[in-house]
């Protein structure tokens, strides 16, 4: 059976179709069926370039395969889907074997910008770990040095009303040690691995969240309590949603004055999702949603990066070091922001 014979590719996360010569669907993998939301069943035996909004570019490449004109030939295509948006997919076709069936690959657009906007923000988060933990040392010392020297200073200085300029060296220099303690906070602690239940986690984080602000705010549950314990850091991860919990919280400070500020932490569980180039069966999906400002145009590109921050006063490492605590469970971050919605969305593979 051709279904069996090609059953491999349904471990492949690239939507892929084998069709006959004629272009009738011998077979197509998991990927293509969740993308186009019709089962195997439906798909197979059908005529596939009807899928197409265009039909006539693949019935073209499959005449050429037929003639052997070719080993192999890419295009860009737009992909029809019932009840859901047409889905743009670069395409390359493939003859499997002379006069035989033709492999149809599909990359949706989408998909290949996500998974290059992902392989960037990681090497931008291991550059800018690499400058800021190396960056941190070098601060660190001079530091004390300087703390250290206006103590003394102050101990040897006859008007008392001198001290006010000594006690505001010493007050920057613990300031900027605890920022430097701060950035180094992440790569000082052993990661301590445990069975995590990401409920307790948003529970814990919901509890900080209304003891800081008992007025004005509202933090909803939307949970999917069948989501299975998983392995991961119970601290850092309580730390990561809480980070994120507060920046919201800030966020929305003019509406908690007004009583209608609302964060959602919402749980679900992704199936066949990929990302950081990784194909994963499940993978917990926590959303932090606010009806806040949104994030302000000028930094929505740059928000995981470190110092940076649209709030006075921020220190602008929240959101780096949550980025950093969940990338060390493998997963990632992403951000949807508009004006009256914004969504961090946490994803973290499940066993």
């Amino acid at each position: 059976m051709p279904s069996e014979r090609y059953q491999a590719l349904d471990l492949v996360s690239t939507l892929i179709a084998v069709l006959h010569p004629d272009g009738n669907t011998a077979f197509v993998n998991a990927a293509l069926e969740n993308a186009l939301g019709l089962s195997r069943r439906m798909l197979e035996g059908a005529d596939f370039p009807h899928w197409f909004t265009d039909p006539g570019m693949l019935q073209h490449a499959l005449a050429g395969a037929r003639g052997q004109d070719f080993a192999a030939l890419r295009f860009e295509a737009v992909l029809r889907r019932p009840q859901q948006e047409p889905l743009p997919v670069h395409a390359s076709v493939a003859v499997v074997e002379p006069g035989g069936d033709v492999l149809v690959e599909l990359w949706p657009l989408e998909a290949q910008a996500r998974q290059d906007r992902e392989e960037r923000l990681r090497e931008q988060a291991q550059a800018h770990k690499e400058l800021i933990r190396n960056l941190a040392h070098e601060i660190k010392n001079p530091l004390g040095g300087i703390r250290g020297a206006a103590q003394l200073l102050e101990m040897e200085l006859d008007r008392p009303e001198l001290a006010e300029y000594t006690q505001v060296i010493i007050h920057e220099a613990d300031r900027l040690q605890s920022l430097v303690d701060r950035l180094l906070a992440p790569h000082r602690h052993p990661h301590l691995v445990g069975d995590v239940n990401i409920h307790e986690v948003c529970e814990r984080v919901r509890a900080l969240v209304l003891a800081e602000h008992p007025q004005g705010l509202r933090v909803l549950r939307d949970y999917d309590t069948s989501i299975p314990e998983f392995r991961g850091d119970r601290a850092q991860l309580i730390q990561a949603v809480l980070n994120i919990v507060q920046n919201a919280a800030q966020a929305l400070a003019g509406r908690i004055a007004t009583g209608d500020a609302e964060i959602t932490l919402r749980t679900r569980v992704a199936r066949q999702i990929t990302f950081g180039r990784q194909r994963y069966r499940l993978a917990l999906e926590l959303h932090v949603i606010d009806n806040g400002p949104g994030v302000p145009d000028a930094i929505k590109e740059r928000i995981f990066y470190p110092l940076v921050t649209g709030r006075d006063g921020g220190s602008g490492l929240g959101l780096t070091l949550a980025q950093t605590f969940v990338q060390q469970h493998h997963g990632l971050i992403e951000c949807e922001s508009a004006p009256g919605r914004t969504d961090f969305r946490i994803l973290i593979p499940l066993p």
